[in-house]
């Protein structure tokens, strides 16, 4: 029961400051690295970790062959990703405060150039028993959501960078909605009322997350673990990743839930997205040594 994923593929550029820089401000940094980012690379390195078998779509440049290999030693199959000779690799700017916390300009490049016809032939083998991942970072979501669910697939739709014109279009074909706090106010203000989806998935930070089953109306609510942030960027994406893996495996919601709560809290304790994710042996040592 593979996971497939269209996500987007992003070179981080991780700026460390002192503090995130005020309008019309220049500051110097204490550090530069490059990494492995995007929220769909993030989401595919998170669920080949958690032991998912995994397959990752999505475009890049032709340059960039590192990315192509990080992805492939995760274990994920990165044959999906189409190289794109009029396109740069999608990357990031991220700056990044002492306090663990961030600020983020992306370029998409490839991402928002994908081969719809490239993208179809690629997903034609889902199957009923399968995971699609989305997230906001990608063109054709809607054409691989409705391919996904014409075949019976689970489909899992992240819906940032919020917006609420894609989120419309997309809502339809999709069985479970993931997002953070922010991004969950903006949707219900923007669309009261039912939605069409199995769950929702709303993750809150240091106040835990919850899953909403709106078929039975329980909701599962999972504490945060309690750990010293480092750097935060790509945690709701390591949730989501390791929740799919999850329900994959067929875990129930809750042990669903504590996975990724404790596969999120591991991973921000160390500096970096993907390259930061932990694989399933930590976490389940993690989760034993910290029971509460």
């Amino acid at each position: 029961m593979p996971i497939w994923n269209l996500g987007s593929i992003n070179i981080d550029h991780v700026y460390r400051l002192d503090r995130l820089p005020e309008p019309g401000a220049t500051q110097a940094a204490r550090s530069y690295s490059t990494g492995l980012g995007g929220k769909g690379a993030n989401q595919t390195v998170a669920a080949a970790r958690a032991g998912a078998r995994t397959r990752h779509l999505g475009a890049m440049g032709q340059g960039d062959d590192w990315v192509i290999e990080r992805i492939r030693a995760t274990g994920a199959c990165p044959a999906g990703i189409q190289r794109l000779p009029d396109e740069a690799t999608g990357h990031a700017i991220i700056l990044l405060d002492r306090a663990g916390e961030n600020a983020i300009v992306i370029h998409p490049g490839a991402n928002r150039a994908i081969d719809r016809d490239a993208l179809r032939r690629a997903l034609s083998e889902i199957g009923p028993d399968d995971t699609l991942l989305l997230q906001n970072e990608t063109s054709c979501q809607l054409e691989a959501a409705r391919q996904a669910r014409q075949a019976g697939a689970r489909v899992i739709y992240s819906a940032a960078p919020f917006d609420i014109d894609a989120v419309r279009q997309v809502l339809p074909h999709v069985s479970i909605l993931a997002m953070n706090a922010g991004e969950a106010q903006q949707l219900f203000a923007a669309l009261p009322g039912d939605l069409p989806v199995r769950g929702l998935l709303i993750t809150r930070g240091a106040d835990g997350a919850e899953y909403r089953d709106l078929r039975t109306g329980q909701t599962y609510r999972q504490a945060a673990f309690r750990v010293t942030a480092v750097d935060t960027t790509g945690a709701g994406d390591t949730f989501a990743g390791y929740f799919a893996a999850a329900l994959d495996r067929g875990d129930a919601i809750p042990a669903a839930l504590r996975l990724a709560a404790a596969a999120s809290a591991l991973q921000v304790t160390r500096p970096g997205a993907g390259d930061a994710i932990p694989d399933r042996d930590e976490v389940l040592d993690f989760i034993r040594r910290n029971p509460a």
